[in-house]
């Protein structure tokens, strides 16, 4: 084979140049880490999780270090939608990239205003984060129940013509009933996994460290869990999946494509190793070069169960 492998990868009719996608939280807004290589050498950016008023977080302590990754309870601290429309919209478009927008709320009509905020934007996909509280059925995340799940995409769905990424939650019985049910109400693509509940307890104080007391956990503990949960939703939905949860290396990124990611998000790895991003880019052309596997997408979902 004498050309270059063709690592870019297509999701809903958007052209990734690569497959990996700044996942929400770890690249903030596109700023973050510009200094050190521009935003175009990534293939896409899921943004910051964004809300219809600008939010805090939590107080801290919100982050907790744990072996092999970490919890964080930072609580969706943003500027608010209208902050993300007119400051760093307009910044992230002039980059060579995919511009995902992560939005959340706290109720139906919150996911609304701001899907609708953003449908009068050129913003090129938009991603619920469903593993907010639900304030109406008293603080249960909505991506735990077929019905949460099913009810904001419906919403956002009759809200927006962007295609639309729902993250799921791995905090669930059956991830793939919840996948099948976004899917049937008109959910573009599935991202997953979204952070596993956790806590750690100081044994000096005995109390947690989290202030929230519990918090989620990235980090390469949870890549099998994430895995093994794409594999079980790539043979329950037809619609596109974005892999992450623990993607650290090109060998991680091939694996979850293989178990059926058509593209893939990486978060807690950045903090310890900006430059993750570009080594798994590397790493995978890498790959398909010495298989002499042309185009990237030739291996998605092609792991061969026993």
């Amino acid at each position: 084979m004498s050309a270059k492998p063709d690592i870019s990868v297509n999701v809903c009719g958007k052209h990734f140049k690569n497959p990996v996608i700044a996942a929400s939280g770890a690249y903030g807004f596109g700023e973050d880490y510009t200094d050190l290589y521009p935003l175009s050498a990534l293939g896409g950016i899921s943004c910051k999780g964004t809300t219809i008023n600008p939010k805090d977080g939590n107080i801290p302590p919100r982050i907790a270090e744990t072996p092999s990754g970490i919890l964080n309870s930072v609580g969706l601290q943003n500027p608010g939608v209208d902050k993300f429309i007119s400051y760093y919209l307009p910044r992230l478009k002039q980059q060579d990239i995919v511009v995902i927008a992560n939005i959340a709320g706290a109720s139906i009509e919150d996911y609304i205003a701001v899907a609708q905020k953003l449908d009068a934007t050129d913003v090129d996909m938009i991603e619920l984060n469903i593993s907010c509280p639900n304030v109406k059925q008293g603080g249960a995340t909505w991506g735990v129940t077929c019905e949460g799940a099913a009810s904001v995409t419906r919403a956002v769905r009759r809200a927006t013509s962007k295609p639309i990424i729902v993250k799921l939650t791995p905090n669930v019985t059956n991830i793939t009933e919840i996948a099948k049910a976004v899917e049937a109400e008109g959910a573009d693509c599935v991202s997953l996994i979204n952070t596993l509940l956790g806590m750690r307890i100081d044994i000096k104080t005995r109390r947690p460290i989290l202030h929230n007391n519990v918090g989620g956990l990235s980090g390469p503990a949870v890549f099998p869990v994430a895995v093994r949960m794409v594999w079980q939703v790539r043979g329950a939905v037809k619609i596109p999946i974005i892999g992450m949860g623990g993607i650290a290396t090109a060998e991680d990124a091939i694996e979850m494509m293989l178990a059926g990611a058509d593209a893939i998000q990486m978060g807690t790895a950045i903090f310890g190793d900006p430059y993750a991003p570009i080594k798994v880019c590397e790493g995978i052309e890498k790959y398909l070069a010495e298989n002499k596997i042309e185009k990237l997408s030739d291996i998605v979902g092609q792991v061969k169960p026993w």
